[in-house]
C-alpha cells in the first residue's frame, strides 16, 4: 500500500510542472526534405523527456539527405540554465533509426535495407517567450550499435519551432 501511494504521489507530483511543447524541425523542412517533429515534457524546470519523429522525404538518389528514412528518438535533456530566456541544455537519446545504406556485394554497391538503434549525445540552446513561443538549435551525434550493414554514425541536429502550453 505505501508503494503505491509513493507511486501514485510521484505521478502526481509530476504532472504538477507539466509543461509541454510541440515543435517542428524547419531546417530539415527547407535544408533536405524531412519532416521531424517533437514532444517534450518537462518534469521539473532543468529536466525534461520527450521523442522525436523523423520522416525523410527526399529521394534516395539526391545527393544530400540523411541515410535514415524513418527515426524514431526518445530522448532526455537537462538544462544547465532555466531561469533565462535563452537556456543552454545537454542531451541523451537512443534513436531507432530505417533506411537504406550502401554495401559492397561481390565487388557491386547495393542498397540495402537496415534498422538499427543509436546511442548519443547532443548540446543545444532553447529560447523561450513569454507568450509561449519556443525556438531551439541543436546538433549531436548518435553511434548505431547493432548492425552490421548500417552507418556507424547518426546525426542529430536541427532548429525547431514551436509551442509551450
Amino acid at each position: 500500500m505505501k508503494k503505491t501511494l509513493l507511486i501514485f504521489g510521484l505521478f502526481v507530483s509530476s504532472l504538477g510542472f507539466a509543461q509541454q511543447e510541440v515543435k517542428l524541425d524547419v531546417a530539415n523542412a527547407l535544408v533536405i526534405r524531412s519532416l521531424e517533429l517533437s514532444y517534450e515534457n518537462y518534469i521539473s524546470a532543468e529536466n525534461s523527456f520527450g521523442v522525436s519523429a523523423l520522416f525523410n522525404l527526399a529521394k534516395q538518389d539526391v545527393d544530400f539527405r540523411y541515410n535514415e528514412n524513418t527515426m524514431i528518438t526518445p530522448f532526455f535533456r537537462h538544462y544547465f540554465t532555466s531561469e533565462a530566456q535563452w537556456n543552454f541544455f545537454g542531451e541523451g537519446f537512443l534513436g531507432i533509426n530505417s533506411g537504406k545504406a550502401e554495401v559492397e556485394v561481390n565487388g557491386n554497391t547495393q542498397l540495402q535495407k537496415y534498422t538499427d538503434g543509436a546511442l548519443g549525445v547532443a548540446i543545444g540552446t532553447k529560447y523561450i517567450s513569454d507568450g509561449g513561443l519556443v525556438i531551439d538549435v541543436y546538433a549531436g551525434v548518435g553511434r548505431n550499435l547493432f548492425g552490421t550493414d548500417s552507418p556507424i554514425l547518426v546525426p542529430r541536429v536541427g532548429v525547431n519551432v514551436g509551442w509551450r502550453f
